[in-house]
């Protein structure tokens, strides 16, 4: 039977999220029951909020970034007990069975991903509801285990933030000898910046903003570009081997193109609801590339989940109560954040 928990939603574009009551399954012999205890604010909640894509359908929850503990299994799980520390991020179910699906690449599923939210539910029926709420049911295959972080509730962007730059820099082979370029500090950024470093790359920040070429070099960077100096910029043509663009508005990429190195990649992890022009010469020269890359599957999030407990890597935080998720989206517009707002799910209930 199915059962009522309260949430934090909204029932359109032009409405702030108040709090609303929906259900959750009941558990099912491969299901992980959790209590939400923290969950991250992505640009991407804001996007579904606003209905940027124009594929939201109301109401609708936000949240993929959901760190919990779990109150219950379903008698085939294995991997997790009561007690445990657990984590959803984007994906909660798959096919399982086509091309994608077999090399574990579940984001590409060729049937159709079941996002965390904001999806059609095939088990439940109607459409998912995120983290923004007190309680997430998920199949074990799709629940991750959670490292003995120092700070769980730092953690949590990393199920999206984190594994969304750390597909890219694996697939593209981060590391000592190669120069990685940050386009943009949020969310994204700031954490791309202590993963590449980790990983053992020369970390160039690009930024348009002086306040933020001063913090980068704390962050991890080793150098640090201001986008709007020519000069700055000319400095670094030819040397970035691949350059990570977290930039979720439209901008223009073909400066930054410009400085990649003979078969350097310029790779999009933000999501611009515009389209970005491409100038032709900006990549036939060098055989330079441009590229894309969306979050991340099932095991690549577990294995940059482990990475980041080893290296000491979480988000720069600001911990906000439940009362405060609306000022914290309005914040976010204006990129008033530094660098990732995370609800405290347990005040929802208060």
């Amino acid at each position: 039977m199915q059962h009522e928990i309260k949430a934090l939603g909204t029932d359109s574009a032009s409405q702030p999220l108040k709090v609303l009551g929906i259900h959750r399954r009941a558990l099912r012999a491969d299901d992980i029951a959790m209590d939400i205890l923290y969950c991250g604010i992505c640009h991407s909640d804001l996007h579904q909020i606003k209905n940027d894509f124009g594929a939201t359908t109301y109401p609708v929850v936000p949240g993929h970034e959901i760190v919990g503990r779990v109150t219950a299994v379903g008698a085939e799980v294995k991997q997790f007990k009561v007690g445990d520390y657990a984590a959803v991020g984007c994906i909660v179910d798959s096919c399982g069975e086509c091309p994608a699906c077999s090399r574990d690449l579940q984001q590409f599923c060729e049937v159709g991903t079941t996002l965390s939210f904001g999806t059609p539910d095939p088990i439940s029926g109607g459409m998912t509801y995120g983290g923004f709420s007190q309680t997430y049911v998920c199949r074990e295959k799709y629940t991750l285990k959670m490292p003995n972080f120092s700070d769980m509730a730092a953690a949590a962007p990393l199920l999206c933030a984190g594994i969304t730059v750390y597909s890219p820099l694996k697939h593209w082979q981060a590391g000592a000898g190669k120069v990685v370029g940050i386009l943009g500090i949020g969310g994204l950024g700031h954490v791309a910046i202590k993963i590449a470093r980790a990983m053992g790359a020369h970390v160039v920040v690009f930024t348009t903003s002086q306040q933020k070429v001063d913090d980068a070099k704390r962050l991890g960077a080793h150098e640090a570009v201001l986008s709007t100096n020519n000069d700055q910029m000319a400095a670094f043509a030819g040397r970035v081997d691949i350059m990570i663009d977290t930039v979720s508005a439209k901008h223009n990429i073909n400066q930054f193109l410009n400085i990649l190195a003979i078969d350097g990649t310029l790779v999009l992890v933000g999501i611009p609801p515009e389209p970005l022009e491409i100038g032709a010469f900006n990549v036939v020269k060098g055989r330079r590339s441009f590229s894309g890359s969306n979050i991340g599957g099932i095991r690549e999030t577990q294995e940059m989940l482990e990475f980041c407990a080893e290296h000491g890597i979480t988000a720069d935080i600001e911990l906000i109560n439940a009362d405060q998720i609306n000022q914290a989206f309005e914040r976010l517009e204006k990129g008033d954040v530094k660098y990732r707002f995370v609800v405290d799910m347990k005040t929802l209930s208060a």
